[in-house]
């Protein structure tokens, strides 16, 4: 491959260097030779490349579940798919419009099982869709906007400062600085996220389907039925996956989607270890409630959020504009500025350089174990199975500031030089799932540029239950900074695919240690537009269908609060002091309750089978609500000023509100 233009992702290309060539391939995790076009055209992590589907069973509840949308973590992964982004005149009439469409709304339960028969199908058939099975999906999402207009009211009963709360009803526009949104980026220019109040997006509602005949079918069918209900379609984005070699693939030609977190309950663990999931040895399993709000959160950390949001996951999407010829004319840039300081071998080729910036070849392969080839996996293996970046503290295979590792340094985040690198485990907190889809046509290097103006990116869509230590945390301190990974001298630089213009240290192994060069790279990706929204279940919904919103800050099972650990209703907050004393307060700080547990190392629990206690160090218990043997009771600090335990409407214990219980 010459360096005028990207490689074609079902190619495979090999930089020789003699001995070192052979020795690089020796150890690359999959056997050598040409691959097939079906096998690098398809990513991982699409049905093509999916592992052997884990049947149903009681050790995979999620599976099952029918109140839960499905895109959060079964995926939708359709071909074709539209986005109306929605505002509503009238509230009354938007209720019974919703009250409508729920009976639509695609379940976790559904999308789980087709999508395991659709996989092994594809599996089957050696990578090829199935041609008799296809579906069109359903999702619906609502913006802080919508939710105060369905519910009547303000939907947080609190709104704490730094919480994802606040970042909630702020949204992008508001945090469009510390985000990177700014120069053409900025919300100014935005096609969608910075209108004025009178036409704020209130939904968005999600259509995918393999048969673009019956998701036209649907989107008419749908912006028809908005006109009774008072709404309009305040933006529409329509998207589809990219076809022929670029099939799986962004728009800059790469393998997109391969890197998904496993979620514990959903994903089948692998037997031998029971911390990854089988079939993909790479992917890690991270306990679901970083995704899904009411389930069990790294460090069983309290959601702090309201009921109405048990069950459900805040959704961020973006409309990411792709420069594609102004971003391999700068790889190809870089490569003369790498083969000048003798950082790039002779034979290097821009696809080297554009595959360092991202972390992987363009079929999906690691360069950490394939330095010099493009070697894609063989059809329903992982291609991530051998990843690790542990052994490679300075970034001399895989660069500190490729796209993969500064958005997961996986077990290689060194946070500060000669230090031991973090377990990977620690960080299960920042992980997102993705749902990104191409917008636009293809580019074509073999047609004049000014024939293809016709806009082209990617629609980034991300779920996860804290919008500040995921998404915004991911943003802003890893992917945006600098000096990430920190300390070291001179910096990293910001991701060059993602983050803003910055230069970047490319590091290459010498006599005496690391050698860096610096290269500058300019900003190619582009947002044009930005929600926060939230996917509610399906019973707030319906909740929602009659104007109702719970919004008593709910203590989900299995929760701990630690000392300084605060759930804020408004009007009382629930709090463990730093004396160990578990205590309920007001607005302005007064006693309503006191559990009397005062002492060094205390935490409170609420346990599977409905009792709160408060814990000593050593683990006895200081403290009980008396409340054990009540497995559906629930833990709510609500806004009318009190803390209960309830099973289903009976108070089970109670305190505050005029009483202690």
């Amino acid at each position: 491959m010459d360096d005028a233009q990207p490689l074609t992702p079902a190619r495979r290309t090999v930089i020789r260097a003699g001995a070192a060539a052979a020795a690089a391939l020796a150890v690359c995790p999959y056997a050598a030779g040409q691959a097939t076009a079906a096998t690098a055209a398809a990513p991982p992590g699409t049905p093509g490349r999916a592992a052997p589907a884990a049947a149903d069973s009681a050790d995979l509840p999620l599976r099952s579940d029918r109140t839960t949308q499905g895109d959060i973590l079964a995926g939708s992964r359709k071909d074709h798919a539209c986005l109306l982004l929605l505002h509503f005149r009238d509230a009354a009439r938007a209720r019974t419009w919703l009250g409508r469409l729920v009976p639509e709304l695609s379940t976790t339960e559904e999308m789980a099982r087709f999508n395991a028969a659709f996989s092994a199908a594809r599996l089957k058939a050696g990578g090829a869709d199935p041609a008799g099975l296809s579906a069109q999906w359903t999702g619906l999402s609502l913006t802080h906007a919508g939710l105060r207009l369905l519910a009547g009211r303000e939907p947080f009963p609190a709104l704490p400062a730094g919480s994802t709360a606040e970042a909630f009803a702020q949204g992008p526009a508001e945090r469009a600085e510390e985000l990177g949104d700014t120069g053409d980026s900025a919300p100014g220019s935005w096609l969608f996220g910075a209108e004025e109040p009178e036409h704020a997006v209130h939904a968005v509602l999600s259509l995918s389907a393999d048969d673009p005949a019956k998701l036209a079918a649907a989107v008419a069918r749908h912006t028809k039925a908005l006109g009774p209900a008072r709404g309009e379609v305040v933006f529409r984005q329509d998207a589809g996956k990219l076809t022929g070699a670029l099939k799986g693939h962004e728009h800059f030609g790469f393998s997109d989607g391969i890197s998904q977190p496993g979620v514990r309950g959903y994903h089948a663990p692998d037997p031998a270890d029971g911390s990854t999931v089988q079939g993909k040895p790479g992917t890690r399993l991270v306990p679901p409630g970083e995704f899904l709000v009411g389930q069990e959160k790294v460090g069983r950390r309290p959601a702090g959020l309201p009921a109405w949001a048990t069950g459900g996951s805040f959704q961020v999407v973006r409309r990411l504009a792709q420069d594609v010829p102004g971003w391999w004319a700068q790889a190809r840039e870089r490569l003369a500025d790498l083969k000048k300081s003798g950082a790039a071998p002779p034979e290097a080729t821009a696809t080297w350089v554009a595959a360092r910036l991202v972390g992987r070849w363009p079929g999906g392969t690691p360069i950490a174990g394939c330095p010099l080839a493009e070697q894609p996996a063989p059809l329903g293996t992982d291609p991530d199975a051998t990843l690790k970046y542990a052994a490679d503290p300075e970034g001399w295979h895989t660069p500190l500031f490729a796209h993969i590792r500064k958005g997961n340094p996986r077990d290689g985040l060194v946070i500060a030089p000669g230090r031991p690198p973090l377990a990977a485990a620690d960080l299960d907190g920042r992980r997102i799932i993705r749902r990104g889809i191409p917008y636009g046509p293809a580019y074509d290097f073999d047609r004049p540029a000014r024939d293809q103006q016709a806009p082209r990116g990617l629609v980034f869509v991300g779920y996860q239950a804290d919008l500040v230590q995921q998404f915004e945390f991911l943003t802003r301190r890893w992917i945006n900074d600098v000096d990430f990974p920190p300390a070291r001298n001179p910096r990293v630089g910001a991701d060059p695919v993602l983050g803003p213009q910055s230069p970047v240290t490319f590091e290459t192994e010498s006599a005496t240690g690391s050698r860096a060069t610096t290269l500058g790279f300019g900003r190619f990706v582009r947002t044009e537009g930005a929600l926060y929204a939230f996917t509610p279940s399906l019973p707030t919904l319906r909740a929602l269908a009659e104007g109702k919103l719970d919004r008593s800050v709910e203590v989900h099972r299995g929760t701990v609060l630690r000392a300084g650990d605060v759930l804020d209703a408004g009007s009382v907050r629930l709090t463990l002091k730093a004396d160990g004393d578990l205590v309920l307060l007001d607005q302005a700080g007064s006693l309503l309750w006191s559990a009397g547990t005062e002492g060094t190392g205390n935490e409170a629990f609420f346990s599977a089978d409905g009792e709160l206690t408060v814990r000593s160090a050593a683990g006895a218990n200081l403290w009980s609500s008396g409340t054990a043997g009540h497995p559906g009771a629930r833990l709510l600090v609500r806004p009318a000023g009190d803390v209960v335990v309830l099973d289903g409407d009976r108070a089970l214990w109670h305190a505050g509100g005029g009483h202690v219980g």
